[in-house]
């Protein structure tokens, strides 16, 4: 599910982006770039061109369970993780779930479906202010929402020992309800056991390690370093790397940002985890792969080096996800832009 934080940190796990100026001088030459040159037009798309979601999330805002179940039964352990996600994002799913429950209360897919969805669902309780602007009537849903998630998805867990998809989202559960690190370390370990090399998983354990959830940002970039060079080359796990340098410049001031990610270290380390990863010649793209290289697009482009980026923003022609660019503006579509067209223009 797409996280939002703010410039500063942020307290929240979806806490919007505070606005923040691109700094690149988006002038009268990135304006007169040819349409050519810049791909086409970026959008920002739920299914990320796939059409089985595209399916899958027209069916969820039906309420059509009936033609929506056995899509998520076919799916294996990432692939039901994957739609899970992107159902859980949809408006008035929390209410036909608590009905399939209801008719079928053995089948764990409508109680992991209403799982996953109660932790977005909490998110959006607690809006994107930060901490100190949520009222008290906001945190009262926002808890009482995670603990009917924490409560369903651990249903799921003992039900079905060998799913995914319970382990990846009360991962980000028990990062709202700020339960003891050595939880979030035993779900993020029970995910792995699961599906090793799950970008996912990787993916929330690196914010759970961030210092504005009271991380460091040592253990941060020891994991994702870690977890890169452990993965075979061509694995997407090379994005940590990415994520976490752009985790780092964003609890820096501005000047010292900019200068952290043009430093000659952030550029090798960028550098090396890009060519061992997404510009690998055994990468080979799956479901969501978008995500890594909006990533990598994003940190390459910040970082001044043009060319690389503009690679990126050409395989992606104009799929835009909102996690990282949520990081630079409100509106992630206007940053990928202006970035991928002052790219197109070097």
């Amino acid at each position: 599910m797409p996280l939002f934080r703010r410039r500063s940190g942020g307290e929240g796990a979806q806490d919007r982006a505070g606005r923040r100026g691109f700094g690149f001088g988006l002038g009268k030459r990135a304006a007169e770039a040819p349409a050519a040159a810049r791909g086409a037009e970026p959008r920002l798309d739920p299914a990320l061109g796939d059409e089985t979601v595209r399916l899958v999330l027209g069916q969820a805002a039906a309420g059509d369970w009936t033609a929506l179940r056995p899509a998520l039964a076919a799916a294996d352990g990432t692939e039901l993780t994957r739609l899970v996600g992107a159902v859980s994002d949809v408006a008035g799913v929390e209410e036909w779930t608590a009905r399939a429950i209801a008719d079928a209360p053995d089948d764990a897919l409508p109680l992991l479906l209403s799982g996953a969805r109660h932790v977005s669902w909490a998110w959006e309780a607690r809006s994107s202010a930060r901490a100190k602007h949520v009222t008290e009537e906001q945190w009262k849903l926002f808890h009482q929402r995670l603990e009917v998630a924490e409560e369903q998805l651990l249903e799921v867990a003992e039900r079905e020992p060998s799913w995914l998809a319970p382990w990846y989202f009360l991962q980000i559960s028990a990062r709202g309800a700020s339960l003891a690190p050595e939880v979030a370390t035993c779900r993020f370990e029970a995910a792995v056991r699961r599906v090793p090399g799950h970008p996912g998983s990787h993916r929330q354990r690196l914010q759970q390690l961030c210092a504005k959830w009271g991380g460091s940002h040592d253990a941060m970039h020891e994991f994702a370093r870690s977890s890169m060079l452990a993965a075979p080359e061509g694995s997407p796990l090379g994005e940590l790397v990415a994520l976490a340098h752009l985790e780092r410049w964003l609890d820096l001031p501005d000047g010292e940002d900019h200068a952290y990610l043009t430093s000659p270290t952030v550029l090798a380390d960028l550098q090396e985890a890009a060519f061992r990863s997404v510009l690998h010649p055994d990468f080979v793209p799956s479901g969501g792969w978008q995500a890594s290289f909006n990533t990598f697009a994003m940190a390459f482009s910040l970082a001044d080096q043009r060319k690389t980026a503009r690679l990126l923003f050409d395989a992606l022609d104009g799929m835009v996800t909102e996690s990282p660019w949520h990081y630079l503006a409100g509106d992630p579509v206007k940053a990928f832009r202006a970035h991928r067209d002052r790219c197109a223009a070097s």
